[in-house]
């Protein structure tokens, strides 16, 4: 049974009471501003207005491919590559995936699905065979783009095993038992394997190919259709498939860049997974609506090509989550770049550092970056600060609530708190997902019969509307009755000079349920104890926070968008420590 929500003049908000009475009350329940009216525009619609504003202006750089288009380069490749997938054998509708790193084919898929009426279906790179099969077979996928290799992935080889009729198939014509709707492979390097086409290939058939144009295609797709399909987990269970509209994304990613006050004459260097929300749509569709430039760095983070090619490129918004953040920092020859053409940029993905804000803002010579908040459901963001914000917000809180998006802040019983009291953070609006592929009942999971998507964060309002996340509802540490924020523990901790990222979780304990276990990275060449640590706590934070437990790490486990997997530190924990969670009626 849900506890009785106390009477209004006795809430609690973190250690102090929240003294408030039925006049002054505020609720957490915030409106974004509508004085700007939603585009209604597709994704091609988006390319094709940027192309006719300056078609010579540069559309994308990637130095690794030395690949540089201008928007009218890149719409005739676009163009062709449309062609190219409906000569092919699809037809609008189709879902078309792409396992791939960073690279320019990925941009040009992502425009040509949109130009040829198809559903883009975003394959995270790290996938092996079991992620991709549930992934392909789920969505119903018709095509998939890929690279042989890239790195240790081996997708050619992965393929092959998961496809034996590949090796015989006539390409584009593929019939396998595994996989019944797919039935074209089309590899973006290299010399095709047998079943399957190259991507030069493809766009070469669009070349030639004749039929309708393009345009006539494009003009009968609606903007609210489906689009994009993004994978999304949780700690367990299956990958739930985001369905996501050009209403959705283009929205998302035009506000995005009105926040960072994106002209034509930005260069947005985007080194975060396209397969992602925060690549394509606050990096490329954000740029695309600004008739900006899109540069890609490398095809998978690395921390000096980023630092390079912003200096070298000239580039004016960085993107990243934290520990991109970090790594450029830290990086032995960060000094050696010129790194003044930067203005903004965002930082987001996962709880953003106080002490790196302030070092990106001062070191990377980025006065006007801000933190979004938000997740792949909500197309993603909700949340974001503006460049003029003072420091202060932006180096503490995620902003304020995105244009025509509503949120609200409500108790377990589902009440609306006041400002300034944390509970589980809704959205609702323009950005929220159709659904989940083909899966209604987490879809109902996640959104309520009022249109509200039940996010699992917690987050505080403030009486100005500015909103801070403070911890996920799965990941609150609750001590003796004590509900602690991982957080705020966190958040302490890196003011500690040898400590260069941490990670709280809670691990069971026998006689307070749970008990607080910080794990740190410290910085090189730095050394300290445990009890140093626990030292440095007590007395500056409650003494109920301070860490029972100090494990320092080399390493946490990530997931590709730089998100601290927190599930796997405490299985981790629990095992080296040699806890058992306890039992509870």
């Amino acid at each position: 049974m849900a506890a009785r929500r106390p009477p209004l003049q006795s809430w609690q908000a973190g250690g102090g009471e929240v003294v408030m009475t039925a006049d002054t009350f505020m609720p957490s329940l915030v409106t974004g501003d509508r004085g700007r009216p939603l585009l209604e525009l597709t994704v091609d619609a988006v390319l094709r207005a940027a192309v006719a504003a300056d078609p010579g202006r540069p559309a994308l750089i990637a130095p690794q491919q030395g690949v540089r288009l201008s928007y009218a380069q890149l719409d005739a490749e676009v163009e062709r590559l449309g062609r190219g997938f409906l000569a092919a054998g699809l037809v609008p509708g189709d879902r078309i995936g792409i396992w791939a790193p960073n690279r320019p084919e990925w941009f040009l898929t992502m425009f040509a699905a949109a130009r040829a009426g198809l559903v883009l279906v975003n394959v995270n790179p790290a996938y092996r065979t079991s992620e991709l099969e549930f992934a392909l077979r789920h969505v119903g996928c018709r095509a998939l783009a890929y690279p042989a290799q890239f790195k240790t992935s081996d997708y050619a080889g992965m393929l092959a095993g998961l496809i034996p009729e590949l090796a015989s198939a006539q390409p584009g014509r593929l019939s396998a038992a595994r996989f019944p709707e797919l039935r074209l492979l089309i590899q973006i390097d290299g010399e095709p394997a047998p079943g399957t086409m190259g991507f030069k290939d493809v766009a070469a058939l669009g070349a030639q190919s004749g039929g309708e144009p393009l345009a006539g295609i494009s003009a009968r797709v609606g903007y609210l259709d489906p689009y994009n399909i993004q994978f999304t987990s949780g700690t367990t269970g299956l990958p739930k498939g985001a369905t996501l509209t050009h209403f959705n994304i283009v929205n998302n990613g035009y506000f995005v860049g009105e926040a960072l006050r994106l002209t034509p004459d930005d260069r947005v260097c985007i080194p975060v997974p396209m397969y992602h929300c925060f690549g394509m749509v606050l990096g490329v569709l954000a740029a695309v609506t600004h008739g900006a430039t899109v540069v890609y760095p490398s095809e998978a983070f690395d921390p000096l090509a980023v630092l390079e090619t912003v200096s070298v490129e000239s580039c004016t918004v960085l993107h990243g989550v934290p520990t991109m953040f970090i790594a450029e920092l830290e990086h032995p020859r960060f000094r050696e770049f010129d790194l003044s053409s930067l203005r903004t940029g965002i930082m987001a993905g996962s709880p953003c550092p106080v002490a790196v804000m302030k070092r990106v803002v001062s070191e990377m010579h980025m006065p006007e970056v801000t933190i979004c908040y938000g997740m792949t459901e909500t197309s993603p963001v909700s949340f974001q600060s503006s460049t003029d914000d003072p420091l202060e917000r932006r180096v503490s809180t995620v902003g304020r609530v995105h244009p025509h998006v509503e949120v609200k802040i409500v108790d377990a019983a589902g009440e609306v708190t006041p400002r300034g009291v944390p509970g589980e953070l809704l959205t609702r609006g323009y950005s929220v997902m159709t659904g989940y592929w083909n899966d209604p009942e987490r879809t109902r999971d996640a959104i309520d019969g009022g249109g509200w998507m039940h996010t699992g964060d917690i987050a505080v309002i403030d009486a100005e509307g500015y909103c801070n996340i403070v911890g996920r509802v799965k990941d609150m540490i609750i001590r003796g009755g004590e509900n602690i924020s991982p957080r705020e523990v966190e958040e302490f901790l890196y003011r500690h000079p040898a400590v260069l990222d941490v990670a709280v979780v809670g691990v069971p304990d026998s006689k307070y349920g749970e008990e607080v276990c910080a794990c740190i990275r410290l910085r090189e060449g730095t050394a300290v104890t445990e009890e140093e640590i626990r030292d440095f706590c007590r007395g500056q934070i409650a003494h109920y926070k301070v860490p029972r437990y100090v494990r320092f790490l080399d390493g946490f486990p990530m997931t590709v968008t730089g998100k601290v997997q927190k599930f796997l530190i405490r299985e981790q924990l629990r095992a080296d420590l040699g806890l058992v969670e306890e039992q509870h009626a």
